[in-house]
């Protein structure tokens, strides 16, 4: 739109069916979006509205609200989901508090999908081996990236609290500084769109995949959450002694009841689950523990103010709307039905058949498909429309013959 459109209040509009637009491009049958296929009405948060730092030719980005044309929020819009989701903690007197980690690989360019990722060539001239983890010398060969990076990211107002090199090759990791969810997810939105924009402009590319190379860890989106009071601002998983309290345990009874159906929301593409099913840190179950990054919830080592509980299954491929909606409706539902949590687990353990989730897209999706929880807390025509996307993706992924299976299957009888 134009700036002067946009600033004279012109009313933007788009069909519902773009919210079910699959990455291939595709939609799923128009009976999942209402057969007219009629409008939304793009609405500007007025506190998300970002003249964009790398872009030559000025220009802003509007994040916005998708709402029927009768004013209420559409149930297809994952950021509607969300602002329902803190609406009804807000009920209970409650606010979430949450932050999110996303990790993220920078590559050179690749204009061959058949060729596996390389790390960049640095300013020594040299590409990245694999020895940097954690290093403080670690992107250094990328410093006029990253330069850029954090330039981007103080022009849209994102704080940032950490900034490291993970265990991948060329893998990096940013932590959000906690806050409000709805902004959380802006945060993490806006975040992604500038590394991928100002890789563009050093002749790079960023990776979100869950998992863009074999034999090395994959990327997350760990979401840490508490609850405060909304009229004293006290951390509610903790009592006045510091100890736990029953919300705290109600609230991670709720996550243990809603990983499982919700695993499609959390890893949400064929290729998320190479990074839960061959698990560098990266677990599969919805085991919970002090402290030990084996479990799918753990409660890192904090001060009783800040205690809190981290959802180690979501990838940097998730929505991060969606997956915040779904982590903290599942909180909420343990909440509301004092759910109590299996015992903690430390050290090695083995997971109960109970506690496992999904390892494939397909089990996933028959998972979510089948959940009278997911229904309940996201509604009918969310989950039938998700679905049906996603396994327009799963069916597209099933038309191509891999690689693997030309080189090991075509020699068999």
């Amino acid at each position: 739109m134009t700036a002067e459109g946009f600033l004279e209040g012109r009313r933007l509009q788009m069909a519902r069916g773009v919210l079910l637009q699959c990455i291939m491009g595709g939609y799923p049958p128009a009976r999942f979006y209402g057969s007219d296929d009629g409008d939304l009405a793009l609405n500007a948060d007025p506190r998300q509205i970002h003249r964009l730092p790398w872009s030559e030719t000025p220009r802003a980005l509007a994040i916005c609200d998708a709402d029927e044309l009768s004013g209420e929020s559409s149930r297809l819009s994952t950021r509607g989901q969300l602002k329902q989701v803190i609406a009804r903690y807000a009920a209970l007197g409650l606010a979430p508090v949450v932050a999110t980690e996303l990790e993220f690989f920078v590559f050179a360019d690749n204009d061959d999908p058949a060729q596996p990722f390389r790390p960049p060539v640095g300013l020594d001239g040299r590409r990245e081996e694999g020895y940097s983890a954690f290093s403080v010398s670690s992107n250094n060969g990328l410093r006029p990236f990253f330069k850029e990076v954090y330039e981007g990211m103080a022009a849209l107002g994102l704080p940032r609290d950490t900034f490291m090199h993970e265990m991948g090759v060329s893998q990096f990791e940013i932590n959000l500084l906690h806050g409000d969810p709805l902004l959380l997810a802006d945060q993490t939105f806006l975040f992604k769109h500038l590394l991928k924009e100002v890789a563009l402009k050093h002749g790079l590319i960023v990776v979100c995949m869950a998992k863009p190379l074999a034999h090395t860890p994959g990327s997350s989106m760990h979401i840490h959450q508490s609850l405060v009071e909304i009229s004293s601002g006290r951390n509610v998983f903790s009592d006045d002694a510091g100890q736990p309290t029953a919300m705290f345990r109600h609230f991670i009874g709720g996550l243990q009841a809603g990983l499982a159906d919700f695993t499609a929301l959390f890893a949400p593409n064929v290729n998320s689950y190479q990074r839960l099913c061959h698990p560098y840190a990266s677990p599969n179950n919805a085991c919970w523990s002090h402290d030990n990054r084996a479990a799918g919830l753990r409660i890192p080592a904090s001060s009783p103010v800040a205690r809190r509980v981290e959802n180690r299954l979501p990838g940097a491929d998730a929505n991060p709307y969606l997956a915040i909606a779904a982590s903290l409706a599942a909180g909420l539902h343990g909440i509301e039905n004092e759910l109590e949590p299996t015992a903690a687990i430390q050290g090695e353990f083995e997971v109960p058949d109970n506690l496992s989730l999904p390892c494939t897209l397909h089990a996933a999706l028959e998972r979510l498909k089948r959940s009278q929880l997911a229904r309940e807390l996201f509604g009918n025509e969310f989950i039938e429309g998700y679905i049906a996307s996603k396994t327009m993706e799963l069916t597209s992924f099933f038309d191509e013959i891999t690689p693997w299976e030309r080189r090991v299957l075509a020699a068999q009888a």
